[in-house]
């Protein structure tokens, strides 16, 4: 027999979901480091939407503002204890639409059959206003049929996180103020990804983050005398700085393999094929050789096995035929799990060896606490993905970039960062970057996941 697609009642529903999406994305919430540069009014725009989009919502929780824009919710549950928490951000990174198909805050549909078979082209699609639409349509979805979770749900939304702010924390803080310690936090992070991401792996991956990467800046400067560019020293403080970099690009941080790497590919052994399958399957014995094989895999399985450091700003004279008194550059440094900032910087003070670079530490943040790959809270993740992916591996992972969840292993001891979207290489690709989009249909799963997760509970 024949499928006739969707009923009516559902594509409408669909329709009404995806618009309620694409208002949202059209508020452009950027977010930027020097604070007098941030358009607040746009973000008090993005807030007083929430209540019109998702009338439910607003009627069944409690919610509260936090450092003047982060929001806190709140559902009571019908029990005291084991609460869960569901986070996501909504600010931002700049766009300002060079290269990109259509406008970054149009949110555009692209696609001309049906519904599902679209894509949202927009800034915010996948970092980070799909989890936190989608977490909004499966509460007020759950509101309307009657539902009330068994203990209590809270809705962490940061304004912050793109610039690693005070948000998230702050809401922190108010939840140990009042004694909450949650049972479960989901934060963005992993995702469903495609088969093949680990060679030798054909089966597609559910990537749960039980741990994520520290993150530091660090600052490399030299100062020293300026003068006319057509009468150079020896080595300027830029061929000086150049060097230092050069330095850290040639000096890799050793390459390990934590216990949440170690927990990672027990899992896909035995989903992996040929020599990996040996491999994966026998770490007491081929754990050094695994390592140097993830060292060698690829950017991503690289990055899970060594601290990483990488050049993004670089300053030095103002003028052409002027040379620079002052010459700096940013390190933005991804620390290992099981190692530390400390650890980091002594490597990159060895690598550089040069006592007129001067090294500076901006914004230390460890690695975080691993959390568990087993048991009631891990299950119940498992149980939801097995709902919109049931053919997906569902495994630990490090998650290699940072997020707003690490504030929350200050009261929990099962935090885990996991956005429940399949996102292959294309579009990780566009994270951060031109032309950021999700299809429809994946988006609309990831309610799904939602919604399943919650009813769990």
């Amino acid at each position: 027999m024949s499928s006739l697609g969707p009923a009516p009642a559902a594509v409408a529903a669909d329709t009404d979901r995806v618009e309620r999406f694409r208002r949202l994305l059209r508020v452009p919430t950027v977010s930027r480091l020097d604070a007098d540069r941030i358009d607040w009014p746009v973000f008090d725009e993005f807030l007083a939407l929430l209540p019109e989009l998702y009338p439910a919502v607003h009627r069944a929780l409690s919610v509260e503002v936090v450092a003047d824009h982060s929001l806190l919710y709140r559902w009571p549950g019908r029990s005291p204890g084991r609460p869960t928490v569901l986070m996501a951000h909504y600010d931002v990174v700049p766009a300002d639409g060079e290269g990109w198909r259509s406008p970054p805050f149009a949110a555009e549909l692209e696609g001309a059959g049906a519904l599902r078979d679209a894509v949202i082209v927009g800034r915010g699609t996948l970092d980070d206003k799909g989890a936190l639409a989608a977490i909004l349509e499966a509460v007020e979805e759950l509101v309307t049929d009657g539902f009330k979770p068994e203990h209590d749900v809270y809705l962490s939304f940061g304004h912050d996180e793109e610039v690693a702010g005070i948000g998230a924390s702050s809401i922190v803080e108010v939840l140990r103020s009042r004694g909450v310690r949650p049972d479960l936090v989901l934060d963005e992070g992993g995702a469903i990804v495609e088969p093949g991401l680990v060679r030798g792996v054909d089966r597609s991956l559910a990537v749960v983050g039980v741990t994520e990467k520290g993150i530091t800046s660090v600052g490399l400067t030299v100062e020293q005398a300026g003068g006319h560019a057509s009468t150079p020293p020896k080595l300027t403080a830029t061929a000086r700085l150049a060097r230092a970099i050069t330095r850290v690009t040639r000096s890799p941080f050793p390459a390990r393999m934590s216990p949440a790497v170690v927990a990672f590919v027990k899992t896909i052994a035995p989903h992996a094929r040929g020599a990996q399958r040996f491999l994966f399957g026998n770490l007491r014995l081929t754990r050094p050789l695994v390592t140097r094989l993830f060292a060698a895999m690829g950017d991503e399985p690289r990055a899970m096995v060594r601290t990483t450091a990488a050049v993004t700003e670089l300053r030095g004279s103002d003028g052409a035929n002027v040379l620079a008194e002052r010459a700096t550059a940013i390190v933005n440094v991804r620390v290992a799990v099981g190692s530390s900032v400390a650890d980091a910087v002594a490597h990159l003070r060895k690598a550089i060896a040069d006592p007129l670079v001067r090294i500076d530490v901006l914004h230390p943040s460890e690695p975080s606490p691993v959390s568990p790959s087993s048991g009631p809270q891990w299950a119940a993740i498992a149980d939801a993905v097995a709902v919109i992916a049931p053919e997906a591996v569902v495994t630990p992972y490090t998650m290699l970039g940072a997020s707003d969840s690490r504030h929350f292993t200050a009261i929990s001891d099962a935090v885990y960062r996991f956005t429940p979207f399949r996102i292959f290489a294309a579009g990780r690709a566009t994270l951060h970057a031109r032309n950021e989009s999700i299809p429809v249909a994946v988006w609309l799963d990831g309610i799904t996941f939602y919604a399943a997760l919650l009813r769990g509970r």
